[in-house]
């Protein structure tokens, strides 16, 4: 059985997780269409940069979100002005990092299901008098179904799995900002194995279950 303080773990990471693919779906859609639609030159530069996580070490850009979001940071000294806590060792700072280090994981899942929808069903849309907000809605977001599902486990299941990002920005604070990957740090620090196989067992099989609904639902989308 799992100790209090690793349900606690488990639930501020369903909770972190949950928030951040929420959001990221939310402000990832716009930025994969215009992406996926647009020939402005600053495709290439933003493209690179919502990429970039990918081959980043995450402890290279949690110690650059660390130092922008400390108090003597860009965005500390913003949100001091306005009376605000700085955002690290605290969840909105692990929301924050999360949004950053998952967002190729949003975008580019929905960046090429817009991409493969093409002109055409636009074209037809536009004859039979939609807004480009009613064709957004009727035409792309349904033909571009896969693109949300995969983008919305995808986003989630790599929130789940994060640790240096989460190490950098949220320390290790027990029920604050301890998330499943911290806690099995502890406990493999600490050698106690047995509690380490426990919370390693449950994130393998939720893995797995992860790549496996992927792999049945992309053959039934594009039939």
């Amino acid at each position: 059985m799992l100790s209090s303080a690793d349900l606690a773990a488990v639930w501020l990471t369903v909770k972190l997780a949950t928030v951040t693919s929420v959001l990221l779906l939310l402000l990832g859609t716009p930025l994969a269409w215009w992406l996926a639609r647009t020939r402005h030159w600053l495709s290439g530069p933003l493209g690179a940069l919502v990429t970039l996580p990918l081959i980043l070490p995450p402890t290279v850009l949690g110690f650059y979100l660390l130092v922008l979001m400390g108090p003597d940071g860009l965005v500390g000294r913003a949100l001091d002005a306005f009376g605000l806590s700085p955002l690290p060792f605290t969840f909105a700072g692990l929301v924050v990092a999360s949004m950053i280090y998952s967002l190729p994981f949003v975008v580019q899942p929905l960046q090429q299901a817009f991409a493969a929808i093409g002109d055409g069903p636009l074209e037809a849309a536009a004859t039979l008098r939609a807004s480009p907000w009613d064709a957004f809605f009727t035409v792309v977001v349904p033909l571009a179904a896969s693109g949300f599902f995969n983008a919305a486990i995808l986003g989630f299941a790599h929130t789940v799995g994060e640790f240096g990002v989460v190490l950098m920005i949220g320390g290790n604070i027990p029920g604050k900002t301890q998330v499943l990957s911290m806690a099995l740090f502890n406990h493999v620090e600490a050698l106690d194995y047995d509690a380490a196989h426990r919370l390693a067992g449950g994130m393998l099989g939720f893995s797995f279950v992860v790549l496996l609904l992927l792999n049945i639902f992309r053959p039934m989308h594009r039939r």
